[in-house]
């Protein structure tokens, strides 16, 4: 049966590669909060940023070239591997960690590890959606993994919690192995197409030269990708800095940030749900930038937003429209792309949203301490203008859609 006979969250295969994606996920969290507690217990908490920038560095560095593996190999086998790796090495850091507590050294080269394949892997698993379903179905599927990654950041932090007030680090370690186990047998079961063979007779640096030209030349590709960067700029984790910060300033506490926080959740796991169910999105492009420009308003009436309730208001309002961007970006990103670039491309827009962010962590404490929290909320909605300017003044953009005429879905084996 064709992919496009029934709605994405009726797909078994699309089931079978979010259920996957979902518990790699939760594997993640609680591998990061693992990682963070243990490195906390062994140095002290100035060496957790050490340790988690010795996983932040080699992923930012070779994340294009893990999109090039992804076009080489294929996604699926790229993830597999992948998979496997992340499961043996925390599985053995387990094991390690129930003989003896580890020294901040090891944790720093378990860290560089799962970041190189880390690296490899969110490329590989990224550019699958397109090989699973049918070109009209990717802005569903988009959806189906935003409420992925909102349910795997909600349960991940308490089996952490619970699992290192029981069993400590050795605990949480092994809970992250056996969901990266999940996930890796789970993605086994994935049927994907198979596009034509391209020729590998090219070295890895010429692929990448390839991949980024392509990006660069592609008529919508080049200024999607810029719109991407600049709208995951501020929403990928330096808000997340801002609103404890405002919170701060303002005196709400931690209790008011984890509100505000929350709202934020809610409204971008609400757009996921509507994207989910939606039948489509007609007029992609303008509903894109609008959702931008609604972002923008949101993220400066934050910062100068009088009362908590207010600012949970805004909160859940620049929630729900970040959301909608992302996953309509995400959906038009893999509409656009040929099979045969997608890990490449898929590995560039990662690097623009983790890339990115955390060059801004310094700026935000900098621009708060100068000016204040609304300064700064004011300077994420001037970016957030700027990419939707971008995706109205570029008439590609602006008549962008997600359902191609006369596309064809894979046939998956």
């Amino acid at each position: 049966m064709a992919a496009s006979a029934r709605p994405a969250y009726r797909d078994v295969n699309v089931l079978r590669w979010l259920t996957a994606y979902t518990a790699s996920v939760t594997g993640d969290v609680v591998y990061f909060l693992a990682l963070s507690w243990a490195a906390t217990r062994a140095g002290g908490p100035s060496q957790v940023g050490l340790v988690v920038a010795a996983g932040a560095l080699p992923r930012a560095v070779l994340m294009l070239g893990g999109g090039v593996m992804a076009d080489r190999f294929g996604p699926r086998r790229v993830a597999v591997v992948s998979d496997a790796i992340r499961c043996a090495v925390i599985l053995a850091v387990a094991a390690a960690v129930m003989q003896a507590f580890p020294s901040v050294w090891l944790l720093v080269a378990v860290a560089l590890i799962f970041g190189v394949v880390d690296a490899v892997f969110m490329p590989a698993v990224g550019a699958l959606p397109p090989r699973i379903t049918a070109p009209e179905q990717l802005a569903r599927v988009q959806g189906m993994r935003g409420l992925s990654i909102r349910l795997s950041n909600a349960v991940g932090p308490l089996l952490a919690g619970s699992v290192l007030a029981v069993g400590g680090a050795a605990g949480a370690f092994t809970l992250a192995g056996v969901l990266f186990a999940v996930s890796l047998g789970i993605l086994l079961t994935v049927r994907i197409a198979v596009p034509a063979e391209v020729s590998r007779r090219a070295s890895a640096w010429r692929e990448l030269g390839d991949g980024l030209r392509y990006v660069r030349r592609h008529r919508m590709l080049a200024p999607l990708v810029t719109v991407i960067g600049l709208s995951e700029m501020c929403f990928s984790g330096p808000v997340a800095t801002g609103l404890v910060l405002l919170a701060d300033e303002r005196g709400w506490g931690a209790s008011g940030m984890g509100w505000v926080a929350s709202a934020f959740s809610v409204g971008a796991a609400a757009a996921a749900l509507l994207l989910t169910v939606s039948s489509r999105i007609p007029r992609a492009g303008p509903v894109m930038s609008g959702a931008l420009l609604v972002t923008a308003a949101g993220a400066v009436a934050l910062g100068h937003a009088p009362s908590l309730p207010t600012a949970v208001m805004f909160g859940a309002l620049i929630g729900l429209t970040s959301g909608f961007t992302t996953t309509v970006t995400g959906a038009l990103i893999q509409t656009e792309t040929d099979p045969r670039y997608l890990g490449r491309v898929t590995s560039v827009t990662t690097l623009c949203t983790l890339g990115l962010a955390p060059a801004l962590f310094p700026v935000v404490g900098i621009t708060v301490a100068l000016w204040g929290a609304d300064v700064f909320f004011a300077g994420c909605g001037a970016i957030c203008l700027l990419a939707a300017a971008l995706g109205l003044a570029v008439p590609v953009l602006r008549r962008a859609e997600l359902q191609p005429s006369g596309s064809a879905a894979p046939t998956a084996r």
